[in-house]
């Protein structure tokens, strides 16, 4: 099928290499344990989605001034998609918390990553052209193994059903806050880029919690550091600095990293189920990771590969 003759993303040894694929998984697996800190915080759920970006504003910020950033660089296009990212990042984290206390750690982490499918798809539109068999392969897989992943504990607890609702719905506005990122990417290093929609996304998150009545002011802070440093400050650094190296297919079935992790930390702390077909549907997930991961992320992609894309995180 015709190519067309835009931008993508290469590959590269340095678009492949070990060290930012376990960049990539270690984002990944950082981010899975938001869901657990979300239940162990005594504030509403999107309150302590407000206290992830709160707490972690300040740290992100002073890494980006650091680095040498300045705002004033930036044009009006990067402004607005930035900005509309960060409202669609504010609703994924309102939906994504609100059904985390609605459905076991593993389905939150799966339906809240229903991303896995859609970005992916996105890329290949974006670059207009089809998934080769080996692409269409591993995206198979992978959905197989998101299924296992999920059918057992949705099996137990059709009341999971709410909770699941919602957190497709946070995978929705996550699909489209990481394309918006990966445009600004393209010419943006990670860190400004994800101080700067930090930034934007506090004041929208603080509204839905009001708008809900939560309990915003917690009497323990533990949980909401633990929340801003793994899920912001480590996960989300992480998965910005992949945007500029991977492509949509491989970061979004890379996501997939997280129900496993869900999984195994439900299992472990709350006693939720976790039998052969979880561990069939990992196994499945590891072998698409290793069948893209191996052919060097080869999806064209609308977002160019920024000068100083190994940037400074």
């Amino acid at each position: 099928m015709h190519r067309p003759a835009f931008p993508r993303i290469s590959a590269a040894p340095q678009t492949s290499g070990a060290l930012a694929f376990a960049a990539l998984m270690g984002g990944n697996v950082a981010i899975a344990f938001g869901p657990w800190f979300v239940r162990l915080a005594d504030t509403g759920p999107v309150a302590a989605a407000f206290w992830r970006l709160a707490l972690a504003t300040p740290v992100l910020v002073a890494l980006s001034l650091r680095s040498g950033w300045r705002p004033a660089a930036w044009s009006w296009r990067l402004w607005a998609m930035t900005g509309f990212g960060a409202v669609c990042f504010a609703a994924d984290l309102a939906s994504w918390h609100l059904g985390i206390l609605r459905t076991t750690l593993a389905n939150a982490s799966l339906f809240g990553n229903s991303t896995t499918i859609l970005f992916p798809i996105y890329g290949f539109i974006a670059a207009r052209m089809l998934p080769t068999r080996m692409q269409a392969g591993a995206l198979l897989l992978a959905f197989i193994g998101a299924l296992l992943l999920m059918g057992q504990s949705y099996r137990l607890d059709p009341r999971h059903l709410a909770g699941d609702l919602l957190c497709i719905l946070a995978g929705l506005f996550y699909t489209v806050f990481l394309a918006l990122m990966a445009r600004v990417r393209a010419t943006t290093p990670p860190m400004p880029a994800l101080a700067l929609s930090t930034v934007m996304s506090v004041l929208p998150t603080l509204l839905f919690a009001l708008a809900l009545h939560e309990r915003v002011m917690p009497h323990h802070w533990g949980p909401l550091v633990g929340l801003a440093f793994a899920s912001q400050i480590l996960g989300q650094s992480l998965m910005m600095l992949s945007l500029g190296r991977f492509s949509p297919l491989v970061i979004g079935l890379a996501l997939l990293v997280q129900p496993i992790v869900g999984a195994t930390v439900g299992w472990l702390w709350y006693g939720e189920a976790l039998g052969p077909a979880d561990i069939i549907g990992a196994l499945l997930v590891a072998v698409a990771l290793v069948m893209v991961r191996e052919r060097g992320a080869p999806v064209a992609s609308d977002v160019p590969k920024h000068q100083n894309s190994g940037g400074d995180l």
